[in-house]
């Protein structure tokens, strides 16, 4: 006798979840020069220059600002470029990275 095969599939569900985004913020300090900031946020957060200065007036005047908010990876990674740039210049420049 010929056997069967069912046409049943299992069905399994995935729960999708979006990455945890990780918050970048650029501390104030009395040493690092305000152009090298705006550098900073030009070359590294890819900010227009407008958006890049006004980012450093807010740093300068409330001690710190936001520049953006990422995955893991890409927070560490920009982090540790900045500060990479900052020290190699002299400038004791400050960035965290923290979830959202």
């Amino acid at each position: 006798m010929p056997q069967e095969q069912s046409q049943i599939r299992e069905r399994s569900h995935h729960r999708l979840q979006e990455p945890r985004r990780y918050k970048v913020t650029i501390y104030n300090d009395d040493f690092t020069p305000m152009e090298f900031v705006v550098k900073i946020l030009v070359q590294v957060f890819f900010k227009s220059q407008p958006e890049a200065e006004r980012l450093m007036l807010q740093v300068h005047h409330s001690d710190k600002a936001v520049v953006g908010i990422y995955t893991y990876d890409t927070a560490v990674s920009k982090v540790h470029k900045a500060t990479s740039m900052a020290r190699e210049e002299g400038h004791p420049l400050r960035l965290t990275y923290e979830p959202e």
